[in-house]
This record gives C-alpha cells, structure tokens and sequence, in this order.
C-alpha cells in the first residue's frame, strides 16, 4: 500500500492507511528479533518495488540502496517495539517523533543521504495538502501521516484510545482546507518559458561523439523557437559537456549567445566541466539577452556512486565504479540570478528531490526556480514521475513556481501552489513552452522556520519517554491485547 501510494500509481490517500498494519504487527510480536526482522523485512519490500529504476544501473547499485533503506526500517521497528508496553499516549508521540527522526537522518546520512520514500510527500501532494505545504513543509507531511496510522492502529486494538486518531485526522482535515482556500500566490511578472528537452542518441550507455551531438540536438531545437515568443530558455542538466561546454569552447559559447540575442531571452545552460583527469564540475549558467554571463551555480550534493565515489581507494575492488572515473566538485554555496523579471534560483538533478536544497535558494532570494535533471540512465521506468512528484511538494513548501526540465523528460511546469501542468513524454526532442511567475512576497512559514513541526515531534517523543508517571499498561489490557 504505501509503495502504491508513490508514483506510478500515486494513489496519496493509501499513505494514511499503509503504516497501520506495520504498527498492528510490531506492538504484537513478543521477540526484539521478529521487531527487526519484521521492519527490515517491510523497509526492504516498499523500497525494493519503488526503486526499481536502480537496477538499469545493476545490481550494484539497487540492492546496497534498498539494504540500508531497510536498515532504516528496522531500527524504527526495534525503537516502537521497545516501547510498545507504554502507556498509549506516550508510545504514540514516540512512534510520531522517532519516525520524523529517523527521515530526518535518513535524509542527510550517509553520504548526504536520501529522501526518496519520504513517507509525507503523498499526502502533501493531495488536494489543499499542496497548498498547506507552505506552512509545514514535508516533513511536517510526515509528522502527520504517522500520527494518524499510529492513533488508527491504537483505536482498532483498544475503542476508548480513540483520542489520538480522531484529533490527527481533524488536523488533516483543517489543514486541507486551509491550503485549498489560501494556496501561495505569486504576485510579480509572468516569464514565458522554453524547456529545450533535446534527449540522448544513446540513453543508458554511452556512445562516439555523445557530448556533441547532444549539445547539437539542443542548439537545433533552440533555433526552432520563434523570435519574441519566450522570455526564457532552459538546457537541462548534461546537455552541454567537455570539451562542448561554452566555459572553454568559444564556438559553442557564441552559439549560444547568438540564440539568447536572436531571442532576446535569457538563457540557462546546465551542464558538466572537466575541470583536472580526476575531477569535474555539474553547473548551470545563465546567459543575458545580450549574451552576457550573469554567472554560473554550482551542484552542491553529488550523487554517491554516479557522480562521486566515496571511500574510492577501500572499494577499489568493485568493477563497476571504473564508470565514474572523475569525482565531482561541489559547490559550496546557493547562487541566485538577478534578471530584468525577478530573481531565478536553479539547482540540478536530484537536489530537487531535497526540500532543504530548495529552500536554501528561496532563503537566498530566489523568486523563481528551475531543477535541470538528467534522467537518461533510468529508461522508462518510474523515476522522472517520482521526481516530479517530489519537486511538486518541495516547490509548494517555497512557495515558488518551478521548470523541471529533463534533457530525455519528463519536463513540466510546476507551479508554487504544488499543481503539475503538462509533462513531456520519455525519450523526444521536443521543446515544451510554458510559464512561470515571480513570487516577490514574504517567504513561506516554511522557507523561514523550517522543520519546526518535525522538531516539535522529536521532542514530544523526548518528554513522552522521560516524564515521570504512568508507562506501562495494565497487565490485564496487555494480556488483552495479545489476545
């Protein structure tokens, strides 16, 4: 249930529910072993369907994820089993603020970690949840979502612990409403928008003269853009690549501002630098309508094992990491570009899965943004839907609209009340129009407090198993619901 409740089938609502039976199961079983192994057994099952897309990078690459996803899993099992004797109240502000603690580090460790499976995104991608998003962000999604499995799996074992259940769904239910009636509003100039989606010659290999014929695909479907049509015009991520990059190629930079010119547009260039034989950079640069660079954002989160290896020299031993011969240099700051319409704020490939790397760009001051990703490797599998689905969520929390565009799709436009227009389809050169606006308002609740419901559970559950009084149930309610 909660893997269907992702894309492909995206069907939200299942959230709410897919986490009772885990709770049922964990507060029953007797042994810490079967807690663990029932967690870890869960973890490994959703994780293992939803990733699915990893195994076009082998095996080498699927199954290490899903293990240490599962690990996951399985500590917050242990975690709800040890308590699981409590008294009601205090078990359910543990399970609440253990889970909002373990996607909290899920999220940043190790390697930077990795927010795919974020048990909050469904349901803040549902009807008025997008529009409250701006307050609570994601992880207060989260926060929620548990609080309602965990109060339902109280209420189905024991009638009178109907308190917890009926007052999380209430909250829902209010906040739902709260974000369909007042939905972020930007409120400055609209920018019409190109996404050149120039796609690969050869998605999920490589192949002779790759970076050329890619940037060529992508100067081709430029020069199809009619003159004073677009404001705008996005190269997704890899679209350009040593040595046809415009940094050091001169032909390749006057191409481009030729077309920035002809369209009197800027321009936003995203790809990758040779910068030495063992390192390279993942950037985006933006281009004046005159044809001069504004500057250039660097990628911040490398993707582990695609774009760095980390303790190189100790896995030396596996074969496949020859195809990542050059380690990324990551950029050590946001970066914001100032343009005639507003400010544009940019981040690259699955940064845009990162609430906190959206945020950090909207705290910078960005009043638009634009995710370019590179979703070749994955064929036409699940992942550019999931993608998606997380920049939805994480472009409502800032408040901003957003262009994501993919160089083989898909491409779309998101606005910054968490709405998807059109998506281009997998593997087509095309270029996809639309618009985006500039939000010049104060910032979201969110941008400027961040996880503050998330922290708020985590302490609760702190308090709930540190104060004195009542922790465990009767011996006779214990032996009841065993039964």
């Amino acid at each position: 249930m909660l893997w269907a409740s992702f894309p492909p089938i995206g069907f939200g609502p299942l959230v709410f529910v897919a986490p009772i039976p885990f709770f049922l199961a964990i507060r029953t079983v007797e042994k810490a072993s079967v807690a663990v192994m029932l967690g870890f057994a869960w973890g490994a099952l959703f994780f293992g369907l939803l990733l699915t897309w990893l195994i076009t990078l082998g095996y080498v690459a699927y199954l290490p994820v899903v293990i240490l996803m599962a690990s996951w899993t399985a500590g917050y099992a242990f975690v709800v089993w040890i308590f699981r004797l409590w008294a009601p109240w205090r078990w359910w502000y543990i399970a609440v603020g253990a889970w909002a603690l373990m996607e909290w580090v899920r999220g940043r460790f190790p390697f930077g970690g990795f927010p795919w499976g974020d048990i909050g995104y469904p349901a803040a991608g549902l009807p008025g949840a997008a529009g409250s998003v701006q307050w609570i962000g994601p992880s207060g999604w989260t926060v929620l979502v548990i609080a309602v499995a965990a109060g339902f799996a109280l209420l189905i074992e024991d009638r009178g612990h109907w308190r917890m259940a009926v007052d999380a769904t209430v909250i829902v239910a209010l906040l739902m409403i709260a974000g369909w009636l007042l939905p972020p509003n930007p409120s400055a100039q609209l920018w019409r928008t190109a996404i050149v989606q120039g796609s690969s010659p050869c998605p999920q290999t490589h192949c002779q003269n790759e970076n050329r014929r890619i940037y060529e695909a992508h100067l081709e479907l430029t020069k199809t853009i009619p003159e004073d049509t677009v404001e705008f015009v996005i190269w997704p991520e890899n679209s350009t690549g040593t040595p046809y990059e415009p940094e050091n190629n001169e032909t390749v930079r006057n191409a481009i501002i030729e077309q920035a010119r002809r369209l009197d547009a800027y321009m936003l260039i995203s790809g990758t630098r040779t910068v030495s034989e063992t390192e390279f950079v993942n950037v985006n640069v933006v281009y004046s309508p005159d044809g001069v660079k504004i500057g250039e954002y660097l990628k911040q989160h490398p993707v582990p094992f695609g774009e760095i290896v980390p303790l190189r020299g100790l896995l030396g031993f596996i074969p496949q990491l020859d195809q990542v011969p050059r380690d990324m240099v990551s950029g050590t700051e946001p970066v914001v570009f100032p343009t005639e319409q507003g400010i544009l704020g940019s981040v690259i490939s699955f940064e845009g899965a990162f609430a906190r790397s959206m945020r950090e760009l909207a705290r910078a001051g960005a009043e638009t943004m634009v995710i370019a990703t590179n979703e070749s490797s994955f064929g036409r599998s699940a992942s550019s839907d999931q993608l998606i689905a997380l920049a939805r969520v994480n472009s409502a929390a800032i408040g901003l609209d957003t262009a994501l565009g993919a160089i083989t799709g898909k491409s779309t436009f998101i606005t910054g009340a968490g709405s998807v227009g059109p998506k281009t389809e997998l593997f087509t050169g095309v270029v996809h129009y639309g618009s985006q606006q500039f939000n010049a308002d104060a910032r979201t609740l969110w941008v400027r407090l961040g996880d503050w419901l998330a922290l708020i559970a985590v302490v609760a559950a702190i308090v709930a198993a540190s104060l004195p009084g009542e922790r465990t149930v009767s011996q006779t309610s214990a032996i009841g619901r065993k039964t």
